[in-house]
């Protein structure tokens, strides 16, 4: 590589990276995109190359691709695969301090070869959906949190997962919220998860155990969305390099172990004006305004046709049981977790309403795309919520579906929500869930042959 290229290339890099790379050469440049299920897509490159390559292309089929590997092949533009044009996004430049050589990732922006966005890569779904905020003169902000589990290697889908053997010598215990001790026994990956997100300049709010065994709570900062949803990729690849180093497994699965918790991707939302830097939620004199209620009214009313999206596979539903920390309805209430949206204790300058109904196996830019999308309808159309709900929400009705093919229905039946996400984006995201729908279909569990072989 050229010393102009290098320089060329140094000056495009934030700051994280330049002083990564301080005294050594990049090695290799990993150039990403986040596919439909949040899986990292692109191809690595050796630096020099990538210092004197502007751009490179791939098949925009990548976006029609099951978790199974097959293909949506009804919406892949007759079967010829036009590539698309992917260029750097150089602020989202980062480490990968996991790799034995020096490596960066850098997250690319997605066109097709006339310039125009592609609509169903899932960064530029929550890129559309901030866009629509930013015409009303709003700027949306978000608080993700990430809840994971760490798991005993499995190489057996057959073989039930279990929980992670501690440094104690027994593996990690449920009903451990809190315990310091708890985290402790797996000490070595949390500091890992802590020195990676330092080199990759991944700011970590805070870390916990929750209530399953071996149940990790991760808190980052509020912020932008898109960039907060880039972190969330991140992290996720390096929570699972983390883990590995340890002989342990990362999981982002919505129900990995049956009886235990389900892991959730609660998100906490705010709006600010971008005339005033104010907080929209507030009144000068710290009460509620009407906005604030038209946003909770629409993520009500419109919740239901996202479900598909923070819920995205068969295992997300069983997370949606009564007593085991997750909503069953889309209730509201101020300070109570049992509720679907709560609205947590603040001062009114932070005052904000917390989805707790997506899952840690949505994609993290869908997730905040279809959650900030209810309540933009809910802004425009003024949407009133229900009362407050005070009670044990677990004590009501289900609201949620029971399933990924009612989810995918309500999605087709909300035409609002499709024209905020974009019509395009629902179509492919709905042809390739009912594809991995059908699979599912096909397979015969182990309940099944306990239960039904010999008695029915």
């Amino acid at each position: 590589m050229s010393s102009n290229s290098v320089n060329e290339l140094l000056e495009k890099l934030p700051e994280v990276a330049r002083t990564y790379l301080e005294g050594r050469a990049i090695d290799e440049v990993e150039c990403i995109v986040a596919d439909l299920a949040g899986i990292a897509r692109g191809k690595a490159m050796p630096g020099g190359k990538f210092a004197r390559q502007p751009f490179f292309y791939l098949p925009n089929s990548i976006f029609f691709q099951t978790i199974t590997g097959d293909w949506a092949d009804e919406v892949a533009d007759g079967f010829t695969e036009p590539d698309m044009v992917l260029t750097p996004d150089f602020s989202t430049a980062t480490p990968a301090p996991w790799t034995a050589d020096t490596t960066l990732q850098v997250i690319h922006d997605i066109k097709d070869q006339a310039g125009n966005p592609v609509p169903f890569a899932p960064r530029n779904v929550l890129k559309r959906v901030v866009a629509l905020y930013n015409e009303m003169g709003l700027d949306p902000i978000v608080a993700p949190e990430m809840e994971f589990y760490l798991v005993a290697p499995n190489t057996d889908p057959a073989r039930e997962i279990e929980p992670p053997m501690g440094r104690s010598g027994r593996r990690a215990a449920a009903r451990q919220a809190y315990s310091m001790s708890a985290v402790d026994e797996y000490g070595k990956v949390i500091d890992d998860i802590y020195d990676f997100a330092e080199v990759m300049g991944l700011e970590i709010d805070g870390i916990l155990q929750e209530g399953g065994a071996g149940q990790i709570e991760l808190n980052l900062r509020h912020g932008d969305p898109v960039k907060l949803a880039d972190e969330m990729f991140f992290f996720k690849r390096m929570i699972r390099e983390a883990a590995l180093r340890h002989d342990t497994y990362a999981t982002f699965m919505a129900k990995p172990i049956e009886g235990e918790p389900g892991s959730a991707m609660h998100i906490h939302h705010s709006v600010v004006s971008l005339k005033t830097g104010e907080n929209i939620f507030s009144n000068p004199d710290g009460s509620e305004t009407p906005e604030f209620m038209h946003f909770i009214g629409g993520m009500q009313r419109n919740m239901p046709a996202v479900i598909a999206l923070l819920a995205p596979y068969v295992n997300s539903y069983r997370r949606y049981v009564p007593d085991f920390a997750a909503p069953i309805n889309l209730e509201w209430g101020r300070d109570n977790r049992t509720t679907g949206l709560r609205v947590p204790v603040s001062e009114p300058a932070a005052r904000r309403v917390e989805n707790r109904l997506p899952g840690m196996d949505c994609n993290p830019y869908l997730g905040i795309a279809a959650s900030l999308a209810c309540g933009l309808v809910g802004l425009i159309e003024k949407t009133g919520p229900s009362d407050p709900f005070a009670g044990d929400a677990y004590q009501l009705q289900s609201g949620v579906p029971r399933g990924l093919g009612d989810a995918l229905g309500l999605l087709s039946a909300n035409k609002t929500i499709q024209r905020t996400l974009g019509e395009e984006f629902c179509r492919v995201y709905s042809a390739v869930k009912e594809l991995e729908h059908n699979e599912f279909l096909q397979v015969i569990s182990p309940w099944e042959r306990q239960h039904l072989l010999l008695n029915v």
